[in-house]
């Protein structure tokens, strides 16, 4: 699949993802993308941004492909049992956000994650019912490759190891990472 053939919505997580970071160039870069604005990036309500998600799929006039970072990762899953299957080609998932143990994660720009992430665990367990990538760091402070590993079994993802690259961000030099672009056209070639 190419990506003219795609709508591609960039899902980010928790604060949006700056105008450095890989999904803003991505965004910019690529014809068919756009992101999935939500109303609060830094007081989630799973209800809010699933249901924003759901109505981007709604109004795509092409096969979609989900683009999730961090946060977003968990509010795709969470979402995909009521997207409309047939019209979801693939989702292509970076740096999950393990929600489950958002106790371990630091501190990020003075916001308690456990306090500003209620609702989002336990992220499910089920199958995506479309094909999916997931690209994991082996150092990542919101989830550790293992985790990352598991999550992708139990979703039945494809797992890339991305090697010792942090959280997958601007903040860990991966503004425009050129790999993650490259993987993701495989990804899109591999969806037919």
């Amino acid at each position: 699949m190419r990506t003219a053939d795609a709508e591609i919505l960039i899902i980010p997580g928790w604060s949006g993802s700056e105008e450095d970071h890989w999904q803003s160039r991505w965004q910019r870069s690529l014809k068919t993308a756009r992101r999935v604005e939500q109303e609060d990036w830094f007081e989630p309500s799973l209800d809010a941004w699933r249901g924003r998600i759901q109505a981007a799929v709604a109004e795509a006039a092409r096969p979609v492909v989900l683009v999730a970072h961090s946060l977003g990762v968990a509010t795709t899953v969470h979402a995909a049992a009521a997207l409309p299957h047939e019209r979801i080609a693939g989702a292509y998932l970076v740096a999950p956000a393990d929600v489950d143990n958002a106790d371990k994660w630091p501190i990020t720009r003075g916001y308690d994650p456990v306090h500003s992430l209620q609702g989002f665990a336990p992220v499910p367990r089920e199958r995506l019912p479309f094909p999916s990538m997931l690209v994991a760091s082996a150092n990542d402070p919101y989830c550790s490759l293992k985790r990352a590993k598991e999550l992708a079994g139990n979703w039945g993802a494809k797992v890339i190891e991305a090697g010792e690259c942090a959280h997958l961000n601007v903040s860990s030099g991966h503004g425009p990472w050129p790999e993650g672009l490259l993987r993701f056209g495989l990804f899109m070639k591999e969806l037919g």
